[in-house]
């Protein structure tokens, strides 16, 4: 993984943008979405991923050679090669690393502009299933959201829209408060504790920084939720699932989520 190209300063006039959840390295399921976004939205030339990316670069380029998306900003996860990343971005701190035609890297935190809109990128978020990976080639203790980063984040002051791959603590989503609740995959005391305390860290920035819309992925659910006080909350589903794309309208901040059924149907056509 090399650098191609950083900058501090991220500013775009689009008035919608593709939003996406986890992909784990799925290169099938990316050329599914850009086979499809031609027809479901043609305009679209900028790409927001929530994380859980490990993709292929080459191979994504590849994929969204005829689309015209020309950009694909990653907000980055907890799945993914941290052993390369770290020193990519500590070589350029602050900064987002360009390492492919089309991808770049945010850092943690990242402030954006696009639309009119300022954005605010969190990455990382707590494995839960780390206790079944091993550290320095399936694991690392890098995806972890720090305190600097917390400070970092609520330093660039208040968002319009929050990108994160980890949910917020008391999250108005009802299929993640779900998820959270009965624990369907077994994960251990200590996972969970992990889990919820990378959670509070991200509540901390977003009840700092009060965006409007917080889109984020990690859960593998889809679902949306709304708190008393108005900010409403996305959940988008992984590669496979329900919710995975999003198309955000920037002014109003509006997601529509095309269902897979659709997806499919407008990836297959000629």
């Amino acid at each position: 993984m090399k650098s191609l190209e950083w900058t501090s300063n991220i500013e775009h006039t689009d008035r919608r943008v593709a939003v996406c959840g986890d992909w784990h390295g799925n290169i099938g399921w990316a050329r599914m979405l850009a086979r499809a976004l031609p027809a479901l939205a043609p305009d679209i030339t900028t790409l927001l991923h929530l994380g859980d990316w490990w993709m292929p670069p080459g191979l994504v380029d590849e994929a969204f050679a005829e689309t015209a998306v020309d950009r694909i900003y990653v907000t980055l996860g907890n799945h993914e090669p941290w052993n390369e990343i770290t020193p990519l971005l500590d070589k350029h701190p602050g900064k987002a690393v360009r390492i492919s035609t089309l991808i770049w890297l945010l850092p943690r935190p990242a402030h954006l502009t696009i639309g009119g809109r300022s954005v605010l990128s969190l990455g990382g978020a707590s494995s839960v299933d780390r206790e079944s990976r091993q550290e320095g080639l399936t694991w690392w203790p890098d995806e972890a959201i720090t305190e600097d980063h917390v400070a970092a984040a609520i330093a660039g002051g208040p968002a319009d829209l929050m990108l994160t791959h980890e949910s917020p603590a008391k999250t108005p989503v009802r299929a993640v408060r779900e998820i959270l609740r009965m624990n369907p995959h077994w994960f251990t005391k200590s996972a969970l504790e992990a889990s919820a305390a990378s959670r509070a860290r991200v509540s901390e920035v977003w009840d700092a920084v009060h965006p409007e819309l917080l889109a984020h992925g990690h859960m593998h659910v889809a679902g949306g939720g709304k708190t008393e006080d108005g900010r409403r909350v996305a959940s988008l589903g992984r590669e496979g699932q329900e919710w995975n794309l999003g198309i955000l309208d920037m002014e109003t901040l509006r997601m529509a989520t095309p269902s897979l059924a659709i997806i499919r149907g407008r990836a297959e056509q000629p």
